[in-house]
Formats: C-alpha cells, structure tokens, sequence
C-alpha cells in the first residue's frame, strides 16, 4: 500500500439540484428533508458517502483495494468473516486474540476503500475491531430555503396480482373485462423547484495514517465528489450536478522542514476560518437571487484566496474558468 496523506484538509462541496428530491426522509413520506424552522433542504452525510462509493465501485470495478464493505442488499459480517479466513490462521471461531482482531481489521483496511476513508464498526461478527476514518462529511444544507413540492402524478397502467391469473393470458382476459379507469392509477413525487446545498468535509492526517488513506486515495476521493452526480441520475432526483469543490491543504509555514511538516499534519488554521460561508469576511462568499433562486447561475460563489490563512492552500474543482 501507499504511504497515508501527510496533510490535514478540509473542503465545501456545493451542489445543486433542480426539479428533483436530493434526499427523502423516509420519516415524512420520502419528502425532501428540510429544517422545519427555517426551511433550509438537508442532505444527510449517508446520502453523499452513498454516491462517493458508488462512484468508486463504477470507476474502479469494486476490486481490491478499491472494493466497497458498504454495499447494497448484502451482510457486512461476511466480508469481516472473510477478514480472518485471508489473515495468518484463518477464521478460528475460539480464537480472539488482539493479533488476530488487529490482522483483521488491517486486511479490512488494505481491500476496502470506505472503510479506509470513512472507518467503519466491525465487531458485530468474526470481530475486526472499529476503524476511525480520516474522511467525514457533515449534512449539507442549502444556502437559502427551499420549497417542497407534492405533485400529483397518473400512471397509465396498473400493477396488480390477480386472483386466479396463472399464465398471461389469464392477465390479458382480465384486462380486457376492466374498464379503462380501473387501468390507470394516481401517485404522487415529492420535489423542490430549486436548491444550492454545501456540505463540509473534514481529511485528518493523524487518523489517515492507522487506515493508510493515501494520496490515491484523497485524489480518488476528489474525482467522486466531482463526478458522482453524472452517473447517479434518476426520475426522482431531477437534475443534480457538483458545482464547486473548494479543498483546503495544510501546508505549515515553519523554516524548520520538521516544525512545518508537523503543522501540515495539525493544521495552520481552525477549521470554521475556512468553512464558515458567513459573517464580515468569509473565504468562500456566496451571494444569492433577491427573489427564488432557479438556478446555479443566479448565485455568485467568490473564492476570496487573499482571505486564505498562511500555511493553507486553496483548489477549486472544477475549474470556474472552464
């Protein structure tokens, strides 16, 4: 495996969405989450690192050391099974030792992308102990409120078990016996005409290095959170894009090449200094409509690089310019 990261990041995903339901809350109906106090649209953190693995898996074949452990429809124990059937002795249900707990969780870390970035609890079963990933990502929120939409919706047809229908010409029979109104029925989608959100991320150097999160692996991190939009589309989500990635890099400004190395793991700044999209000064200022907001473009997000503290850098993905 690669050598972990050697610097401390943090960074604002800003991402859109339009005509679409970014992330339902199974709680109220799969309706758009919201804030009830201020009506701001909430993402949650599961619904982003969702797309960052399936990012991962399209564009890396789910093979080691890329493969996901979070997948859909499976059992998380099996692959933690698996775990001690590939480490030094093999799976011994007696056997629980911390060397065989830590060998574990080791080969968890080497084959599974999210769990190196993320952590991940793997004691539920064989036991591989609990990893603490260097990547967290909070909730997003929209930069103004939105407005949840419940629209009225027909489907032209019906999908009914018919008693006694046992071959499709039984279906086609009873169809025709119907009349046309029991053919059809009514639905409904749950939508926002608009929404800007920001979510904050956090890269910790200091817990990269127990999971061996690598320079690969941030670089493949930062091609997802680009990227996962275009290859998530749906009926329900409308039409979602990233439109700004703005990555901070701790790079320290000691003369002593072991002091600045040191600040490039802890940090040059707190990390609100450089999140905080409010208050007098803000390095990433976001200006919005008077009025409704309908699209990215009647937004304007200003990366203020002279606001920047010293010992940090700034990237903006994808480029502005382009």
């Amino acid at each position: 495996m690669s050598e972990p990261i050697m610097n401390r990041y943090e960074f604002v995903l800003l991402f859109d969405c339009e005509n679409g339901n970014p992330n339902g809350d199974p709680d109220a109906g799969n309706a758009p989450r919201v804030d009830p106090e201020d009506m701001h649209g909430l993402v949650s953190d599961v619904a982003i690192k969702r797309r960052i693995r399936n990012y991962v898996q399209m564009a890396r074949g789910n093979e080691a050391p890329f493969s996901s452990f979070v997948q859909n429809a499976t059992n998380l124990n099996r692959e933690v099974l698996r775990a001690h059937e590939q480490t030094a002795g093999g799976h011994q249900e007696a056997v629980k030792t911390k060397d065989k707990v830590k060998a574990a969780r080791q080969w968890m870390c080497d084959t599974f992308f999210d769990v190196r970035t993320f952590g991940a609890v793997m004691s539920t079963g064989a036991n591989a102990g609990q990893v603490r990933g260097p990547v967290q990502v909070s909730f997003a929120r929209s930069i103004g409120p939105i407005v949840p939409v419940d629209v009225a919706i027909t489907r032209m047809a019906v999908a009914k078990d018919v008693k006694g229908a046992v071959t499709s010409a039984d279906y086609a029979k009873w169809e025709s016996e119907q009349p046309e109104d029991e053919l059809r029925t009514m639905g409904r989608k749950s939508m926002i005409p608009y929404g800007l959100y920001a979510a904050k991320g956090f890269v910790s150097a200091h817990l990269a290095a127990g999971t061996g999160f690598s320079d690969a692996d941030l670089g493949l991190l930062w091609e997802a959170l680009c990227g996962m939009y275009d290859h998530d589309r749906s009926a329900s989500k409308g039409a979602m894009a990233t439109r700004r990635l703005v990555i901070f890099k701790h790079v320290g400004t000691d003369q002593v090449p072991e002091q600045r190395a040191r600040q490039a793991i802890l940090g040059c700044c707190p990390a609100q200094r450089l999140l905080d999209l409010t208050g007098d000064a803000p390095v990433i200022e976001i200006v919005g409509p008077a009025g409704p907001a309908r699209a990215f473009s009647d937004y304007k997000v200003t990366v203020h690089a002279d606001r920047v503290p010293s010992g940090v850098e700034v990237t903006v993905l994808p480029d502005p310019r382009a």
